[in-house]
């Protein structure tokens, strides 16, 4: 009894905190199966907790549990309090993984009931992969209950055993106005915890409304499901730690898997791609709409199929259903299971000679103009077989590059459990440990010891802590004119194209080695002219949103947001000699657009030049010992085959954009920041200087993230050169040990020091404010990507521009004039351009290893 004591002892310390208690271990699980298997304490409470407090799929736990279940089918032991065909329901609420062989053999008993408990099971679960072939194999062997299974799965018993979406839902509002972004619902403070979901959900918004779990409870009294509903939902990062939030306190339990939810309604007036995407893969229904009538407290009609939501039977709000396929995907559980499911289904109809079912709704595919296709519409087209493809496309492109960070890969590591998945048919999956590495926590360190061997174990890279950030790495591993996804935002390949996701769609497509994907429209951003003094591509992309700004298609303000970016690939031309390392600071701000992807069209030679270099860092990594080393090697012979026959896509002269901005270099002549708190308010210099409601003064200056490269920090070197200790806290953190070390040795490190800067490991740091934060209502210059809030620190009011500018303003302890600014760095830096802006070349560095 040893164990049910400790355990209470655990479930009592977890309702002090107001969350159900942890899912079972290995070793619990196995103590409780003595435990039953003895006839000891109370039976019925045991039989609960075997039946739904251990995860399922591939879990250690999920192993032992599948082993003794599976001994108790076949009747190896006998247990009082669990019959032979009981074992197999219970085994069947396992997902899949461990629980599928037991239940096949199970086809085979001599035993009727347990015969009948199998072909039910089996026929209701979907993650059955290779195992599939032992179920035909037994179906043309002559087994009925084999055939009987086949039939289920061809005529998606799986699916039509669900209820439908209904005609009506009657949901209680809360509003949360303004602008909601992941931040708000996944704190990054936090983020230690996101893979705990019940604990996790606790600090949902808690930094931006008081007392929001009260609210929450009190709204649930009414007696409706509770729907959370703002103006813009959703924007930033691309946390399914987010949704998992809103569905913790607004879905509903999912039998035999413990602390997590699934269904729930989300309405917003824009709800950003991002989460749109890993809404529909959770199973929760988005859905778009005017949310001005609604409030917290209000009762909403929905009618999904009409399309209107009314209060006290008015139509307050009309809406569309998108994708069409939406209906489907919130009957099966979420897009994920969906598409696995209808697999499924095809593959037992083709065994049993039956012709393609009708019973699913199809995507709407778009007419073919017969124009010429973007540069991105030709990437997702070769990933697909095809010359391209059209907006509004549904395709599944197959996924070259997949990335996962740390403060994600806990929660994709338990996704990949859930997909009973042992290995990756993604061709190159990397993990990162970036987010964490400055100042890990005890269970960061955990990580650090399980994380890398779960991924290298199935096929996986998996990075070391103080390697540095995941894209500076992940870039680097990319292919040309290859199509990848990653578990953060800004997962923005400056070659290929990249359409992050949640952990979910990045586990599903590290796992299949494909994505669901509805083709974007695309913005063109053309750039004409010659770059002036001073200004830095950092002011190219804040350019972007400025020229956005000014033709009246972006707006700061959130109620009524425009953005014509949001929800589209934003595809750049014009600076096609730019080196690749300086792309991805244009790709990697797409991001803080909303944009759903992004492409940089460069010449031949930037790209050769990157490709040579990577060659030479993959090998470096498999003599040092990096793993899975199989999957470095075949990823360095494709960049050498690549090299072979360098070609590059180029969009076609008469490709369709939804909009086309041409920005002139020539009139860009001093800096652009996004100023506090939004990426989207972009003003240039002297504008803000101009506007006295803005702070001017400057106390922390942080040079770091994955919009920098080593460029940046020896623009930084040369601008503090000789100017002794900056009045601003000075903070300097580069993307990779490899540009640590190139500094090191240039001697910046000792120009830093000079200056009085706080420098640390590699990685993330202040970017996320996940461990390292600012003093309170500090105001802050960053390189960082965003600016949300309370993200730096809290109550940080945050401009975000150039390395060059940040120098500058941490000389000074404010924001200088243009006439300053442009005093100080082009002097500072003439005649060494060549030198400052010079990356990283492996292939030339003499005996580079890691």
């Amino acid at each position: 009894m040893a164990f049910m004591d400790e355990y209470k002892a655990h479930v009592t310390e977890r309702e002090a905190l107001g969350v159900p208690p942890l899912p079972l271990s290995a070793a619990q699980t196995a103590d409780l199966i003595e435990m039953i298997k003895a006839g000891e304490g109370d039976m019925a409470e045991n039989i609960d907790l075997l039946k739904n407090r251990v995860s399922p799929g591939v879990d250690d736990a999920a192993y032992v549990k599948a082993a003794f279940l599976n001994d108790v089918a076949q009747e190896n032991v006998s247990v009082a309090a669990i019959a032979p065909d009981a074992a197999v329901e219970m085994l069947g609420m396992m997902l899949g993984g461990y629980n599928v062989k037991p239940i096949i053999d199970a086809l085979s008993s001599s035993n009727a009931a347990v015969v009948d408990a199998a072909i039910k099971a089996l026929s209701h679960t979907l993650l059955v992969y290779d195992a599939f072939n032992d179920v035909e194999e037994l179906h043309r062997a002559g087994n009925a209950a084999a055939t009987k299974v086949l039939e289920s799965w061809a005529n998606a018993e799986w699916f039509t055993s669900k209820a439908d979406l209904p005609e009506k839902i009657t949901v209680t509002v809360f509003k949360v106005p303004g602008e909601t972004n992941t931040d708000d619902l996944s704190p990054a403070s936090e983020a230690f915890t996101r893979s705990d979901i019940p604990l996790h959900a606790n600090s949902m918004l808690t930094a931006k409304m008081d007392d929001p779990m009260g609210t929450i409870k009190a709204l649930k009294e009414k007696g409706h499901p509770v729907a959370y509903v703002g103006d813009v939902v959703g924007t930033g990062s691309s946390r399914k730690s987010g949704i998992n939030s809103v569905q913790w306190h607004m879905g509903e339990d999912i039998p035999g898997v413990p602390n997590k939810r699934t269904g729930g309604v989300v309405i917003g007036g824009i709800i950003a791609p991002i989460f749109f995407a890993t809404s529909e893969d959770s199973g929760a229904l988005p859905l778009e709409m005017d949310v001005t009538q609604m409030e917290t407290g209000d009762v909403v009609d929905i009618y999904p199929f009409e399309g209107k939501a009314e209060k006290n039977g008015e139509v307050i709000a009309t809406f569309g259903l998108r994708p069409n396929t939406i209906t489907d995907e919130v009957r099966a559980g979420g897009r994920i299971p969906l598409i696995i499911g209808r697999g499924l289904t095809k593959k037992a109809r083709e065994v049993l000679g039956m012709g393609e079912i009708e019973l699913f709704l199809k995507p709407e595919q778009p007419a073919d103009t017969g124009k010429g296709y973007t540069l991105a519409q030709k990437m997702v087209g070769k990933a697909c077989g095809l010359e391209g493809v059209r907006p509004g496309m549904y395709v599944e492109p197959v996924m070259t590059t997949v990335g996962s960070q740390d403060t994600t890969g806990p929660m994709t590591r338990d996704e990949i459990k859930e997909l009973a998945a042992l290995g990756f048919n993604a061709d190159f999956v990397l993990q990162s440990f970036c987010h964490t590495a400055a100042y890990p926590k005890p269970s960061d360190i955990k990580m650090y010891h399980t994380l890398p061997d779960f991924i290298s174990n199935r096929s996986g890279v998996a990075l070391r802590p103080g390697d540095g950030v995941i894209h500076s790495w992940l870039n680097r591993m990319c292919l040309p004119d290859t199509v990848g996804t990653g578990a953060d935002s800004h997962t923005r390949f400056p070659i290929g194209i990249s359409f992050p996701g949640g952990s979910g769609i990045v586990a599903f497509a590290g796992v299949t080695g494909s994505m669901p994907l509805t083709m974007p429209e695309s913005v063109l951003v053309r750039f004409k002219g010659e770059l002036q003094p001073g200004v830095t591509l950092r002011d190219l992309v804040n350019a972007i949103p400025y020229a956005a700004i000014q033709r009246g298609e972006l707006t700061v303000e959130k109620k009524g947001k425009k953005n014509i970016f949001a929800g589209r690939i934003l595809e750049i031309e014009g600076l096609p000699d730019l080196k690749v390392e300086q792309a991805f600071e244009l790709s990697d701000a797409s991001a803080e657009r909303s944009a759903a992807a992004c492409t940089v069209h460069l010449n031949k030679a930037p790209v050769i030049e990157y490709i040579k270099s990577n060659i030479v860092l993959l090998q470096s990594m498999i003599d040092a010992g990096y793993q899975d080393a199989r999957t470095l090697a075949r990823r360095k012979e494709k960049m050498e085959e690549w090299l072979g026959n360098p070609e590059l896509m180029e969009a076609d002269k008469d490709a369709e954009y939804a909009a086309v901005y041409e920005i002139d270099l020539n009139e860009i002549t001093e800096p652009i920041l996004a100023c506090p708190n939004d990426p989207d308010d972009v003003a240039t210099l002297s504008e803000v200087l101009a506007d006295e409601n803005r702070p001017h003064n400057i106390d922390e200056v942080f040079v770091g993230s994955c919009m920098t490269n080593i460029g940046h920090y020896r623009a930084l070197g040369e601008v503090l050169k000789g100017e002794g200790q900056v009045p601003a806290r000075l903070w300097v953190v580069p993307p990779t040990r490899m540009d640590e070390q190139q500094l090191q040795e240039e001697g910046y490190y000792a120009m830093y020091g000079a200056a009085g800067a706080r420098t640390e490991i590699p990685g993330c740091s202040l970017c996320m404010g996940n461990q390292a934060r600012v003093a309170d209502n500090a105001v802050v210059f960053s390189t960082s990507t965003r600016n949300f809030d309370n993200r730096m620190g809290k109550g940080a009011q945050v401009y975000l521009g150039s390395a060059e500018l940040a120098a500058v303003c941490a000389m000074l302890g404010r924001l200088p004039t243009k006439e300053e600014y442009l005093e100080i760095v082009p002097k500072k830096i003439a005649g060494k351009e060549a030198d400052i802006y010079k990356y990283l070349n492996f292939n030339l560095l003499e005996e580079f290893a890691l």
